[in-house]
């Protein structure tokens, strides 16, 4: 199915999903940027009269994924200290997502590059924060709880955790494959109100995906860095 990009009047439309990324890495870094001005003021600790791009971040950060993550990870201070990679995959995702609904743009989430990217950035940062809460001792995770039954155990979780990041990717490319696609027939089919609610629906979708991938990536980390690790 053929999609209109801003990207072909340049000649780059074979790139989108590249440029798609950074168009989304700028606004990200331009949000957060606006935000650090707004927090050095001597106010700061104020709410913001008028709604604006820091009541959004806010609203996201503070009331909602940090006492998420906090529940998760066990404690405030465990959210803290992984909240910078969670908290990035969630809005760059989101906001990765939500380029797709505006017309001339493609979602870089909608070719599959970009959401392995992201799955292996996951897979190897909570592998690696697994090891330096746990030493070697992380590998014990990987041997179950029986001794005999370590072996095979062993061979079952390598296969598991190698099989996270393609599930993460997967399930990311093709749902907002799928959204996409579907408000690409109905708009194409009718110009007026349908295509409306399929817009709002695919908001939602880009929401519930960056949600469900940022999620299960916490839920990974605090698997990892769980110190239950006893043989019997």
């Amino acid at each position: 199915m053929e999609h209109f990009s801003w990207f072909t009047l340049i000649g780059m439309d074979r790139y989108d999903y590249i440029l798609g990324s950074i168009l989304v890495l700028i606004l990200l870094t331009l949000a957060g940027l606006s935000i650090r001005s707004a927090l050095s003021k001597k106010d700061a600790v104020l709410p913001e009269e008028k709604f604006s791009v820091r009541t959004i971040f806010e609203i996201l950060t503070l009331d909602f994924l940090f006492d998420l993550f906090a529940n998760m990870l066990g404690s405030k201070k465990q959210a803290k200290k992984y909240f910078p990679l969670l908290g990035a995959s969630f809005f760059f995702i989101l906001f990765a997502n939500l380029l797709g609904i505006i017309p001339g743009f493609l979602p870089p989430t909608g070719n599959f590059n970009v959401p392995v990217a992201c799955a292996l950035v996951i897979f190897v940062m909570y592998n690696y924060y697994g090891l330096k809460e746990n030493g070697w001792a992380y590998l014990k995770h990987f041997a179950g709880p029986v001794l005999f039954l370590a072996p095979l155990m062993f061979l079952i979780e390598v296969i598991s955790h190698f099989v996270r990041p393609i599930s993460l990717s997967l399930r990311l490319f093709m749902n907002i494959t799928g959204d996409h696609m579907v408000l690409g027939i109905f708009t194409n089919l009718v110009h007026y109100i349908i295509p409306a609610l399929f817009v709002g629906l695919g908001i939602f979708v880009s929401f519930l995906q960056a949600f469900i991938f940022t999620v299960l990536s916490a839920i990974y980390i605090s698997l990892a860095t769980s110190h239950e690790t006893d043989i019997e």
